[in-house]
């Protein structure tokens, strides 16, 4: 299925160098790994500590790296704890997906990323469990949101009476995705042959009705109806190349971690009714430093309530 998941780990988080990116942490490894917190009787361990500072520098974060460091690791346990309480799961695959999804928005393999943060004294592990937590924080904010009522449809009504009395209109996609899988035991050997055999494919895409009849005779080529989708539902990875695309055409070709993709865009119409209404109404109202204040208070109170043992 077409993930409609925001992306939540972009390829602005780091600014990574292969050619610089040496080893930061030498001899860290074997020094004996400490308990320097106790969060609500989970440890946060000096290894924890480290691989966080490395992972600042990485980002070429100044002050002081150590406290900064020790505090995001806090949060990130505080985290990880209310997403346990709140019964959220982040599969293993949905975690690698992103790491993937990073590594090929820095131009690099999955293997060179791991490289990378080998090097850099961060390990692969570490930025993994961070990706974990920034996905499942996101959702522990969504459903707090949710759990206070969000956007009620006497909010609603109030915000259209505000504009007039007039419903806010969005577009909606009808969308077809083309996937052309490869392998990831045969990534290396196979991709630059698929991308070229979905250059090919997009280049006679006329429209959704046709693209199967196309694809017949190709190996391991996957297509998809992904139905109606609303602009404001469409997926961030995606979404600038479709709102670029006129209908009938194609959005250009992408590697990702399935393989080289690209996206129909079958038709589009605006459409407005009460779920659009709110659709928009509520994205207004959750801009992203409204979302980041909501965040840090939520964290404050966490930390406020926590065990907190330093050790």
């Amino acid at each position: 299925m077409f993930s409609n998941c925001r992306r939540i780990v972009r390829a602005s988080v780091l600014t990574l160098a292969v050619a610089t990116a040496m080893p930061i942490l030498g001899g860290t490894s074997a020094m004996a790994t400490e308990i320097r917190y106790v969060v609500n009787n989970l440890p946060v361990t000096s290894y924890d500590i480290d691989r966080r500072v490395a992972f600042l520098r990485l980002q070429r974060e100044g002050g002081n790296l150590r406290q900064k460091a020790t505090d995001q690791m806090i949060e990130q346990t505080l985290k990880l704890q209310e997403m346990q309480r709140r019964n959220i799961n982040i599969p293993k695959e949905m975690v690698d997906q992103a790491y993937q999804r990073f590594a090929s928005g820095n131009r690099m393999t999955a293997s060179q990323l791991n490289q990378v943060m080998a090097q850099s004294g961060v390990t692969a592990a570490h930025f993994k469990d961070f990706i974990r937590s920034q996905i499942g924080w996101s959702r522990v904010m969504q459903a707090r949101n949710s759990s206070s009522g969000g956007m009620s449809e006497q909010d609603v009504v109030a915000k259209m009476l505000q504009q007039g009395g007039n419903k806010p209109s969005a577009t909606e996609y009808m969308l077809q995705q083309v996937i052309f899988v490869v392998p990831s035991a045969e990534r290396s050997k196979l991709l630059g042959k698929r991308q070229r055999e979905a250059q090919a494919l997009r280049g006679r895409f006329r429209g959704c009705d046709s693209t199967r009849e196309f694809a017949k005779g190709l190996i391991d080529v996957t297509v998809r109806d992904l139905g109606r989708i609303l602009e404001p539902e469409l997926p961030g990875d995606w979404k600038d190349q479709i709102k670029k695309t006129s209908p009938g055409n194609a959005t250009g070709v992408r590697t990702t971690e399935r393989g080289v993709e690209f996206i129909g865009v079958c038709s589009t119409r605006e459409v407005s009714d009460d779920r659009v209404a709110q659709m928009m109404f509520q994205s207004e109202g959750s801009g992203g430093e409204d979302m980041e204040k909501a965040s840090q208070e939520y964290l404050a109170e966490l930390r406020k309530n926590a065990r907190i043992t330093k050790r």
